[in-house]
């Protein structure tokens, strides 16, 4: 349940204002979250506070302030939660395993089940301008760096693994357990089943022995076709949906109008009609491409690996392609993934067939890994290729391989082969993973 705020009772007036602002906070909170931001207008936010539409502004001068507030409480709840967690394990010795179990249990609860502010930070957050998000990373770099503390004392302990730096770990795994709220249904299994899930697979991996270095090449993946359309009206469309596509990425569905469009691709404003009938008509095929182009390049990686029995680096073949569609080849998938969790459902179901026809790709691939023995067994397929295609995806809110040049940043073959060994494997050290069957 969401922490409503106590006042004195002696204040009656002061007491009502209160309870209201923080009505107002819990309606926006659940709107936000479930429909997103852009898609909220401040007399949804009353009618669902149980609000005349008008009087919302006496508490709120607008929807980005009561955006500001829900974005702040999202986090500084679950910082509390976590800080109390870590403090009272370090100074009562807890083993990793335990703490950690309790740390991806407490992440998780808020995300999904206690708190609609938090699910709000995460589901908003990324669509923000950077101006937007400049007001609110102090406390979200806060809120990691209890993680990457806590990861980096287990890591000089020996109980991590030692060869990728703890920054980039509590990365992956705050991915990892943000990229949920995506895809967990409260009405498959609770939230304590999921974490307890998710625990085991990020500290042991999903392999059933430590594998180490994969052989896979990421800068011999590529497009799976390559071709460049040839006539005039194919290049100048074409152009128009990667200029779509660049601005659904970084800027989210409202910013991209068709005027905007056009701008982007170098077009006068109306010529975008000759080739599109509406702003639908362009999202509908930039998030088609999306989808199209990662199930082509996926399914050409891991039919094109010569050993079929070879299942540890058919897996790595495939996350390394959908890494390479993801910040490479495709500015479409980019685009689909950062923008499609925030879409109406209207849209979003017309996308599901896609979507579901490259998972049953993944869960194919995962299953003849379980059935040749290279696959733990004591997890299930459908929840791994969920939680991994999870922490793939969430790499694009965290890893720019733009910034490769600079010291402490890695090329994205690097980050890659960093990212296959923690799926692979898991973050815990080698001695200190059980037996896996």
């Amino acid at each position: 349940m969401e922490k409503v705020l106590v006042h004195s009772p002696d204040d009656e007036p002061y007491s009502r204002s209160v309870q209201t602002r923080q009505a107002i906070l819990l309606a926006a909170a659940k709107l936000f979250s479930n429909e997103g931001y852009n898609a909220t207008t401040m007399r949804r936010i009353a009618e669902a506070a149980k609000l005349e539409a008008g009087s919302i502004y006496y508490h709120f001068k607008s929807k980005d302030q009561i955006l500001d507030d829900v974005l702040d409480m999202g986090v500084r709840q679950l910082y509390e939660q976590i800080r109390e967690i870590v403090e009272r394990a370090r100074a009562e010795g807890d083993p990793l395993r335990t703490t950690f179990a309790q740390l991806v249990d407490a992440h998780l609860r808020f995300l999904l089940k206690e708190s609609d502010f938090t699910s709000a930070n995460i589901r908003n957050f990324p669509m923000l301008s950077d101006k937007r998000r400049r007001a609110h990373r102090p406390l979200r770099q806060a809120y990691a760096q209890l993680w990457r503390s806590f990861l980096q004392r287990h890591q000089d302990a020996g109980d991590l693994r030692s060869d990728i730096p703890a920054v980039l770990v509590s990365q992956f795994v705050l991915g990892a357990m943000n990229w949920t709220a995506e895809w967990y249904d409260s009405k498959r299994y609770p939230v304590s089943v999921l974490s307890e899930r998710l625990s085991k697979l990020l500290l042991d991996g999903m392999c059933t022995n430590r594998v180490g270095a994969a052989s896979v090449s990421v800068e011999s993946i590529g497009p799976a076709d390559g071709l460049e359309p040839k006539r005039k009206a194919e290049r100048t469309r074409d152009q128009i949906l990667r200029a779509a596509a660049r601005i659904l990425r970084e800027s989210g569905y409202k910013a991209a109008t068709m005027r905007r469009v056009a701008s982007e691709a170098g077009l006068e404003a109306g010529s975008v009609y000759y080739h599109f009938g509406s702003k639908e008509e362009v999202l509908d095929e930039v998030l088609d491409l999306g989808l199209r182009d990662l199930l082509k390049g996926v399914n050409h990686a891991i039919t094109a690996w010569p050993d079929k029995e070879d299942h540890v680096n058919r897996i790595a073949t495939a996350i390394a392609t959908h890494m390479v569609y993801l910040f490479r080849a495709s500015e479409f998938t980019s685009a689909n993934i950062r923008i499609y969790g925030m879409l109406p459902e209207e849209i979003r179901s017309r996308h599901r067939a896609i979507r579901h026809e490259y998972a049953k790709v993944w869960d194919q691939l995962l299953r003849e890994a379980q059935a040749g023995g290279a696959l733990r067994s004591d997890i299930k397929v459908v929840p791994l290729r969920q939680a991994m295609l999870g922490a793939l995806n969430w790499t694009v809110e965290w890893f720019d391989p733009g910034k490769c040049n600079r010291r402490g940043y890695y090329t994205l073959p690097a980050f890659t082969d960093l990212i296959i060994k923690l799926l692979l494997d898991g973050i815990s050290a080698n001695d200190s993973a059980p037996e896996i069957t």
